[in-house]
């Protein structure tokens, strides 16, 4: 098959694939109709038009696959939706292995600011072969190995940093309007997702870096372990947790919430899907989860429960607020394609897509560092605004 043929059969095949139970594009364009098929009609032509220049004047031998794949992400791309994707079989497969939470790569946490574009390391993992090498918190992505990732997904972006273990990555990093190469050698990571302490012989502290599939067990022992230093308090942070799977923060909550609802989903056509606490037991210490603006998805799914369920305070500074829901289709062949398919509510029905949760105590950060009675510890102001909210519970 010539190239003219090639190119208009992938664009046939896209628009068909519905009749393959894998993507009806009528959907997307509205339904069969007049204006679809002369839709349809026009893109053929289109396409037509295109595989003549691309047959009468390209230089370079064309790869088959790799435009078949660019056929399939622009039809998603075209979607509108920021939070949809189209992966090939490899960078489906090397996702899947970072929400498992044993991989291997650079060790790091980052995070991509929807209106710039910009990657950023919000904070490298303790020992990480990314901290090894000199990456710092704050540092912005630019290019890696090369490639520019700016706007690019963040999923991409995890892909890329991913490979075989003694392997070289390169970060091009941008750090203080300084532009720097880093190489960094993968590693295998085993995502430490959750860390924890006790902030004095009350108060105990867990920070929660990720939604992962080894999240929820790693949060049950942390709750375990704070218990046998008989903690009376605890303190939940979120901050800068984009979120992850919806199904481990459910987990998590059933370990902090009575029975009951704790998220719904709505979908296109108003079919609900709900989410449930139901293990008999409940975190019933004072509690206080801290939150910022780069708490997101899953953490909001957590951290509202907690606030309708009036189980405790959220002290920070409003979420991010991402209240949809991204669904994940495997296809046939071993690619996949995300899309947003429903939104999700907080138990009391709170959809806060674009408007983030509300903190019941509101505390900015600063660059104060503050040190806790016991002189014990050294702790910034809103992790010490709720060390002394909790305080005042234990002592009422």
């Amino acid at each position: 098959m010539g190239v003219s043929g090639c190119l208009l059969a992938l664009v046939l095949l896209t628009l068909a694939m519905g009749n393959a139970g894998v993507l009806d594009l009528t959907q997307v364009l509205g339904g069969v109709s007049n204006s679809h098929v002369a839709l349809r009609q026009k893109i053929n032509e289109k396409v037509n038009l295109l595989e003549g220049y691309i047959d009468e004047y390209f230089l370079d031998e064309i790869n088959d696959e790799k435009m078949a794949d660019s056929v399939y992400k622009g039809v998603i791309n075209g979607l509108g939706d920021e939070y949809a994707a189209y992966y090939t079989a490899d960078e489906y497969r090397e996702i899947m292995e970072k929400t498992d939470g044993i991989y291997c790569g650079i060790g790091a946490y980052i995070s991509a600011d929807t209106a710039t574009g910009i990657i950023t390391i919000v904070k490298p993992m303790k020992n990480s072969p990314c901290e090894k090498a000199g990456v710092k918190a704050g540092d912005i992505i630019y290019a890696v190995d090369g490639k520019e990732v700016t706007g690019e997904e963040i999923s991409k972006v995890q892909a890329l940093v991913k490979g075989k273990q003694g392997s070289k990555v390169t970060l091009t990093i941008i750090r203080n309007k300084e532009q720097m190469d880093i190489s960094v050698t993968r590693d295998k990571i085993e995502e430490d997702t959750v860390g924890y302490q006790m902030l004095d012989s009350k108060i105990g502290y867990i920070q929660v870096t990720g939604f992962e599939a080894v999240t929820p067990k790693q949060f049950e022992n942390a709750i375990h372990k704070l218990e046998e230093e008989k903690m009376q308090a605890l303190i939940i942070d979120l901050r800068d947790n984009g979120g992850g799977l919806l199904d481990s923060a459910v987990e998590m909550l059933d370990t902090m919430l009575p029975k009951g609802l704790v998220v719904y989903s709505k979908d296109k056509s108003g079919q609900k899907q709900e989410y449930y606490a139901e293990d008999d037991g409940c975190f019933e210490k004072p509690l206080a989860v801290l939150v910022n603006g780069n708490s997101a998805s899953a953490s909001e799914v957590f951290a509202g429960a907690i606030q309708d369920d009036q189980a405790g305070k959220l002290i920070g500074t409003t979420t991010f607020g991402k209240g949809i829901v991204q669904g994940l289709f495997e296809l046939g062949d071993g690619s996949a394609v995300k899309m947003t398919t429903a939104k999700y509510y907080t138990p009391k029905g709170r959809n806060i897509h674009g408007k983030g949760l509300t903190p019941d105590i509101p505390v900015e950060l600063s660059k104060e560092v503050t040190e806790l009675p016991d002189g014990r510890k050294k702790v910034d102001n809103q992790t010490k605004a709720a060390y002394d909210y909790l305080i005042q519970e234990i002592s009422k």
